[in-house]
């Protein structure tokens, strides 16, 4: 009995750290980019249901767990960005196009190992500047709201510290509670509590599809999807990467006429369905991917109350808990961008033009950060002969009984855990 119930309590676990970890993102991202309070509700529901749907499918049908969630990044990357020319139409109509990119990159393999060839630095470089924006929030609520701001960053620090997987979600709790003592009585007053689909008819401009639907397929694939088969990898598992692109996309195509932004591979939360945790058995924990899609969708149903709360809140309070959620993020893009030093400064140039926040043309600071550090990489590249030569390492003898793998460095292939 213990190991049936094993992988359906890992499953609601990862459902509610997903949702309430980052759904302030969700919808501080939806509000920035034009959307009103209905359809920014009606974009976090379309999120839930598209993401449970596609969990639920890719785990009951290649026994993986495979979680799924909504690109958290492509929610700070439409605060950066704000709204494009046009207003909320044509920010759906961008939905539109990340989500075509994100199948195509599924049904034509050449797209996605593009995308994954983008150098590790730039790419980090780029969604650490899209991150700092929101990341400074809390800082900037301790300032101007410190009584509210002050016990829900203490909250989130003393979970940090002994319980790190409710960090952020107790920090909500907390937020949530200081929202409720200080909202004037009438704040809730004619919200609408349940929530309910407001679909947007789609318009596209050039500028939009430059300077938004690229950069949030691009963020998508670089900071969730790629990332997310790599946890699996490191699990042992061999997932589908087509098959989870084709699932994801479609899932974001359904969901951008109601709102929702982009629905991919969960990459924070996937550890909790992926691990011993889950279960013993690597073959069951697919039962975890599973009922968290089913819990993430149930919890859509929440969505008309968490934005009426939202709307009545201060807004930097909202954007605070928003940046707390994202600080483990932001912190493991400014590694990757400044681990290399060969390509640290086209990094850094990465990030400074990113954070910047510059609209030129139309084009927001993301596109023309991606640009300018994969200029850089290309003027400064050194070529091999002008690199210095290293010295010679000196000869270490091989031991007189080492196997050919042993020589060879290779892992035999009889030891290498093979997970469905």
């Amino acid at each position: 009995m213990a190991g049936r119930v094993q992988p359906l309590l890992a499953g609601v676990v990862t459902a509610l750290v997903g949702f309430a970890s980052s759904f302030t993102v969700v919808l501080a991202g939806l509000r920035a980019a034009g959307a009103s309070d209905a359809q920014a509700a009606s974009g976090l529901l379309a999120l839930c249901v598209a993401s449970g749907l596609a969990a639920a499918w890719l785990g009951w049908r290649h026994r993986i767990p495979m979680s799924v969630a909504w690109s958290t990044p492509g929610a700070a990357l439409l605060v950066a960005t704000g709204p494009p020319p046009g207003g909320w139409p044509v920010a759906v109509g961008a939905f539109l196009v990340s989500g075509v990119l994100i199948v195509a990159s599924g049904l034509f393999p050449p797209l996605g190992r593009a995308v994954a060839a983008i150098p590790k630095p730039v790419a980090g470089a780029m969604l650490a500047g899209v991150l700092l924006p929101l990341c400074t929030a809390p800082v900037r609520a301790l300032v101007e709201l410190p009584t509210v701001a002050g016990p829900v960053v203490v909250g989130w620090l003393l979970l940090h510290r002994f319980a790190r997987r409710w960090a952020v979600p107790g920090a909500l709790v907390v937020a949530v509670v200081a929202i409720a003592l200080t909202a004037p009585p009438a704040g809730l007053t004619g919200a609408a509590l349940t929530p309910s689909v407001t679909l947007t008819a789609p318009a596209w401009n050039a500028s939009a599809l430059i300077g938004l639907a690229l950069p949030l397929f691009l963020v998508t694939m670089a900071a969730q999807n790629v990332p997310g088969m790599a946890v699996l990898v490191g699990y042992g598992y061999r997932p589908p990467f087509g098959a989870a692109l084709r699932a994801t996309g479609l899932a974001s195509l359904l969901a951008a006429p109601a709102g929702g932004h982009a629905v991919n591979l969960a990459a924070i939360t996937a550890a909790l369905a992926a691990g011993p945790d889950a279960h013993p058995d690597p073959e069951r924990r697919w039962v975890a991917s599973v009922t968290a899609g089913a819990g993430l969708a149930l919890l859509g149903l929440g969505a008309g109350v968490a934005t009426a709360l939202v709307a009545v809140a201060p807004p930097i309070l909202i954007e605070a808990v928003a940046g707390l959620a994202l600080l483990g993020a932001l912190a493991t893009a400014l590694a990757s961008a400044v681990t290399d030093p060969a390509t640290r400064e086209a990094a850094v140039v990465t990030f400074v033009v990113t954070a910047s926040g510059v609209t030129l043309i139309g084009v927001g600071g993301a596109f023309w950060g991606l640009v300018a550090g994969c200029l850089m990489l290309l003027l400064f590249r050194r070529s091999p002969s002008a690199a210095p030569a290293a010295p010679a390492a000196p000869a270490v003898p091989l031991p007189e009984r080492s196997t050919p793998d042993q020589r060879s460095g290779a892992v035999p292939a009889d030891r290498t855990p093979q997970h469905r």
